[in-house]
């Protein structure tokens, strides 16, 4: 059987992701926050990784289509 191999810090990936990919777009933090329906603070929270704020499914997809990226994307860690 393979070998499985987790990111054991698989939210700050998906936050380092986030916020590459929105810069890259040009978007501030809160134009993203209104595309996907949420808070500018809500946003920031996310993104910050003193806060390590979890966030759902919804929220995560909403994000990638807002981002124009796939899911596999944002969890990219590289």
């Amino acid at each position: 059987m393979k070998q499985l191999v987790f990111d054991e810090d698989i939210y700050n990936t998906i936050r380092r992701n986030i916020k590459k990919y929105r810069k890259q777009r040009g978007l501030t933090a809160a134009e993203l926050a209104e595309r996907i329906g949420r808070s500018h603070d809500f946003m920031r929270q996310i993104e910050s990784e003193k806060v390590a704020y979890n966030f759902s499914v919804d929220t995560f997809y909403r994000i990638s289509v807002a981002l124009e990226v796939s899911l596999d994307q944002l969890i990219e860690n590289k």
